[in-house]
């Protein structure tokens, strides 16, 4: 049965028992993704006295204790608490709303003259101002970067100066009204750029005029066969009282009535 969302005065229907999961797992160990040094996910198990928190080890329960680095490992989001000293800017105040109509776009990351591979405004712009949804404004962009090698679930990127996004992109986005980015990298920012993280502060519009209820999501995963369009995105984070948490961005597909 499908449910129907009203969006911009338009009536939209989408298929709730239809999810698509763009998050990556967090699980113990080396073969998943990690990026910025973050150790890896680690899963302690709790000992108290005769107590041990593991069923496979006696124990009558399963009590674990989870070490994790929420911008290091696998799908997060984050608030401008992440370039604030304000302790009121966590993500848990700013993110007060959970679904929001997104525009998935794939994109070709281009070589600049330095070497980098960066993902440019015009690149995203013309894909976004194309295509039968070219009139519906979303409140989030999703971006795929091409080419979509599933070793993006995996990979180690530290020190290997991943693609980032052009500073002017995630300025049009803020333009545009744009509040929630998702995209398939470690940051919008370049590795290592000296402490400037101009992306982040251009979509954030901090400190001047900070669009504290915006977030950015990164370390997602959209498969091949998910096309670009317009979608449901369901944005569901933990309560952590920090900048950042661990997410499970979930899409549905969007059609008009």
């Amino acid at each position: 049965m499908l449910a129907t969302y009203p969006y911009q005065g338009r009536p939209f229907a989408f298929d709730p028992a239809a999810p698509l999961d763009i998050s990556l797992p967090l699980a113990p160990g080396e073969a998943q993704v990690n990026c910025f040094w973050a150790e890896p996910v680690q899963v302690d198990v709790i000992r108290v006295g005769s107590f041990v928190g593991s069923v496979a080890l006696g124990g009558s329960t399963n009590y674990q204790r989870v070490h994790l680095t929420p911008h290091g490992n696998g799908t997060h989001t984050e608030c401008y608490g992440h370039i604030s000293a304000e302790p009121t800017a966590t993500l848990n105040r700013c993110l007060r709303r959970f679904l929001f109509v997104a525009r998935l776009v794939s994109v070709q990351a281009r070589p600049q003259a330095n070497g980098d591979q960066v993902v440019l405004l015009d690149d995203v712009r013309r894909e976004l101002e194309s295509g039968p949804d070219a009139d519906i404004r979303p409140e989030a962009v999703v971006l795929r970067t091409l080419p979509n090698h599933r070793a993006k679930r995996t990979h180690h990127y530290s020190g290997t100066n991943p693609t980032y996004l052009e500073p002017a992109l995630t300025e049009y986005l803020a333009g545009q009204h744009v509040e929630h980015l998702l995209l398939d990298l470690p940051s919008v920012d370049r590795e290592e750029d000296g402490g400037q993280l101009l992306a982040h502060h251009a979509f954030w519009q901090y400190p001047h005029a900070t669009r504290q209820a915006a977030t950015i999501t990164e370390l997602i995963f959209v498969p091949d066969e998910v096309e670009d369009g317009l979608y449901l995105l369901n944005l569901q984070i933990t309560s952590l009282e920090l900048d950042a948490s661990p997410s499970k961005p979930v899409l549905y597909a969007l059609r008009q009535e």
